[in-house]
C-alpha cells in the first residue's frame, strides 16, 4: 500500500493530506479517516490531494461518499488539487473531469485557500 494520510487542524477545518496512490487498495483507508474525523465531531474537512499521483474510480468514489456524508451532517468538504489541478496537467483533475464529477467539489489550489472562508473555489 503506497498511501499516507496526515491530519492537521487549520482554523475550524480538519485537513487530511493524502499522499501516494488513491486506488482500490488504499481508498478504504481514506474512507476510514474521513469517517473518524466526522465521528470526532469535525464537520468541515479539506481533502488535500496535492501529493496524490494516481487516482482511480475507487478513489473518486471515496471523494463522492465523503461529500455525501458531510452533506448529510450539514458539514462541508473542500478538495485541494495539485498546483496544476485547475489545468489539464493534473492526473487527479483529469480523472474527476473524465468522470464528470469535478463540478461536484469545491476545489482550491492549496490547503491555505481551502481553509480560508473568504477564498473562492476554482472554477470547474
Amino acid at each position: 500500500m503506497s498511501l499516507s494520510v496526515d491530519e492537521a487542524a487549520q482554523g475550524r477545518w480538519t485537513v487530511l493530506r493524502i499522499a501516494g496512490e488513491l486506488d482500490l487498495m488504499t481508498s478504504p483507508e481514506v474512507r476510514r479517516r474521513v469517517h473518524e474525523a466526522v465521528a470526532d465531531g469535525h464537520r468541515e474537512i479539506v481533502v488535500d490531494l496535492s501529493d496524490v499521483y494516481f487516482c482511480d474510480s475507487s478513489g473518486v468514489g471515496v471523494l463522492i461518499a465523503s461529500r455525501r456524508l458531510l452533506h448529510s451532517c450539514r458539514g462541508a468538504l473542500r478538495v485541494v488539487l495539485p498546483e496544476s489541478g485547475a489545468t489539464e496537467g493534473s492526473h487527479v483533475n483529469r480523472v474527476l473531469a473524465a468522470l464528470g464529477v469535478r463540478r461536484l467539489f469545491e476545489v482550491f489550489p492549496d490547503a491555505d485557500a481551502a481553509a480560508d472562508d473568504e477564498a473562492q473555489p476554482l472554477s470547474a
